[in-house]
């Protein structure tokens, strides 16, 4: 076993955190570390919280940490922010919301750029929770990044999705043309005590008559007022009412089994275009000249790759 992985499982924080960057920086002990740690995770329960920007999911968030913290349970947190396309960086506002759970043991706090990954999630967010599982957490939670459609990422790995929404979100209708609402297990309508409530419940409510119609699980309403910490409980019931009904229905190992399948396709889709570029670059990607000369189309380009990857491939197995 790798001596990180070791650690990590020990309950390590230290090599938690080291175990993350080497994740994120494509470290080459990165699929070492992965597969010691593997048998040790499924235990934690995925939350993952969307939404459009400005909703109020960070302070949703820390008020939940609080809450959770409150009833013995272990917390970790993957929080997701967007990457400046220039620069690179990422302002990792998050934790300034979360400041106050810094120097709880029992809670762990990493905030993520999204590196360019659309989805809403960081492309090594799936590791990440998979180390925090594997280190013990009794619930992870995840906050993706607010960019509307292209959120949908967080149901490829969270066991329960919560779309938050707040009266100032606009026409639902727009909303769901997003695709963002029909991902949800459970809705949380956070700032309730504005203006306009009563009318995106209604608008909500409608709607969810067309997408509950021939479901066994109908996704529930929960409003809160995080800045007051109002109805914290509630949200969190809600997610644990999901929960059973996932045990219960079998519904949850369904999805896990979707999740993982997703994962391992996403992997080798990664390793094989990691050893692509390196291949291609080191022979210097002599058809970029053909290609910006006009002297070929991107498609021939491609399909040669291809069938030279193959054949590679062939005569790999046959030694």
């Amino acid at each position: 076993m790798h001596p990180l992985a070791k650690r990590l499982i020990n309950g390590d924080e230290r090599a938690l955190a080291r175990a993350i960057s080497l994740i994120e920086n494509d470290d080459k002990d990165k699929l070492t570390i992965l597969k010691d740690i593997h048998q040790h995770t499924g235990k934690a329960y995925y939350l993952g919280l969307t939404g459009s920007p400005g909703a109020g999911k960070s302070s949703l968030v820390n008020r939940l940490i609080s809450h959770l913290r409150a009833l013995n349970l272990t917390v970790g947190i993957v929080a997701v922010d967007p990457t400046s396309p220039f620069s690179g960086g990422a302002l990792l506002g998050d934790r300034v919301r979360m400041a106050e759970h810094f120097t709880d043991r029992g809670v762990f706090i990493r905030s993520m750029g999204t590196r360019g990954s659309l989805g809403g999630l960081a492309r090594t967010t799936k590791e990440t929770v998979r180390l925090m599982d594997a280190y013990g957490f009794d619930v992870i939670l995840i906050e993706t990044v607010g960019v509307g459609q292209s959120e949908l990422d967080i149901m490829k790995i969270a066991d329960t999705t919560a779309v938050v929404l707040n009266p100032g979100s606009g026409d639902i209708v727009q909303i769901f043309k997003a695709g963002i609402m029909e991902i949800a297990d459970l809705y949380c309508i956070n700032k309730a005590d504005l203006p306009g409530v009563p009318k995106l419940l209604g608008q909500l409510e409608s709607l969810l008559e067309i997408i509950n119609h021939d479901s066994d699980w109908k996704t529930p309403v929960v409003q809160t007022i995080s800045t007051e910490n109002k109805n914290i409980d509630g949200l969190w019931n809600a997610a644990k009412e999901h929960q059973r009904y996932l045990l219960e229905s079998g519904e949850g190992e369904k999805r896990r089994k979707q999740h993982l399948q997703t994962e391992v396709y996403e992997v080798v889709h990664a390793e094989l275009m990691k050893d692509l570029l390196i291949h291609e670059k080191e022979h210097e990607e002599t058809w970029i000249h053909e290609l910006t000369n006009g002297e070929v189309d991107p498609y021939s380009v491609a399909e040669a790759i291809m069938a030279k990857w193959l054949n590679q491939g062939k005569s790999d197995s046959n030694e």
